[in-house]
């Protein structure tokens, strides 16, 4: 963990705790820090301790200002500066979006305590969040055609899933900047803090489900609402649903769950997500970029 140069990664009673970690640049998007960040996702999800992970950026001023408009060596900033032909190429690939689908496709729960500014790829980043959180200080933007490019990241995908399609597009047309209370009144975030509270808050989050619940059953839970939310028919989800409760039900977790509750006791579940996860978990074929 200690070769990470652009976040920081402190594991600790079952949370994890990712950091963008350049004050000096606001914390500012850059090919390395995806690279990290995309790591930091595959020590949490190998890492049965951890229950859960919290993203947030480091000091006070920004959760991360978009990408790095004076990227060290020069270069082409939204893209590869390699010219192509086939844009199927991988090269072609947004550097956001690798990092939203890689973030899509955690096994663990994601928190994220947006400390500060968040515009650019530093608000897309966090669409795929299961739970997002602001301090009262946070900004957002989805500033791309005031930079002459388009939404990122995945975020035509995510954003109008969050907020609806009328605010995604208005806050994507304009490009303005907007506040943590408008964040909060359109669905962006689930609660505003002071800049003070807001880790602690977070934290809470995490600790009720660390605390609380089966690691296989959130693992699912989190697959099955992202993928099954944007099924073509509900008959895909009650597939998978039915498999889900015929499997787990007969699990070691579905045992200690019902003794716990009649014992009236802490639960302590012992089935992993590296080795206990059903047998017909994943039930999609992952797309390729072509």
């Amino acid at each position: 963990m200690t070769d990470f140069t652009q976040i920081t990664l402190d594991i600790a009673d079952g949370i994890a705790t990712v950091t963008l970690n350049r004050p000096e640049k606001m914390n500012a998007f850059t090919r390395t820090m995806m690279d990290e960040i995309i790591k930091a996702m595959d020590i949490t999800d190998a890492d049965d301790s951890v229950r859960a992970v919290i993203v947030t950026g480091a000091g006070e001023r920004a959760f991360c200002a978009g990408a790095d408009l004076t990227p060290e060596g020069g270069g082409h900033v939204f893209s590869d500066p390699n010219p192509v032909d086939d844009l199927s190429d991988e090269r072609v690939r947004d550097g956001g979006g690798r990092l939203t689908l890689r973030l899509f496709q955690s096994k663990k729960p994601l928190i994220g305590a947006c400390n500060g500014v968040a515009v650019g790829v530093g608000a897309t980043m966090q669409l795929p969040f299961d739970i997002r959180l602001a301090s009262d200080t946070a900004r957002y933007g989805f500033v791309f055609a005031r930079r002459g490019i388009v939404p990122e990241a995945a975020s035509s995908y995510f954003l109008p899933r969050l907020v609806g399609m009328q605010t995604a597009l208005e806050w994507c047309m304009t490009g303005r900047i907007f506040d943590a209370g408008e964040a909060l009144e359109r669905g962006l975030v689930r609660s505003v803090h002071p800049q003070g509270e807001l880790m602690d808050a977070a934290r809470g989050i995490a600790r009720e489900i660390a605390d609380n619940t089966s690691a296989v059953s959130v693992s699912m839970t989190r697959a099955m609402l992202w993928r099954n939310g944007a099924s073509g028919h509900p008959m895909d989800a009650h597939k998978i649903d039915s498999r889900a409760i015929y499997r787990l039900s007969r699990s070691a977790d579905a045992n200690e769950g019902i003794a716990s509750f009649l014992e009236k006791r802490p639960p302590a579940y012992p089935d992993t997500v590296s080795g206990d996860m059903p047998d017909f978990y994943p039930w999609w074929d992952e797309p390729d970029y072509a």
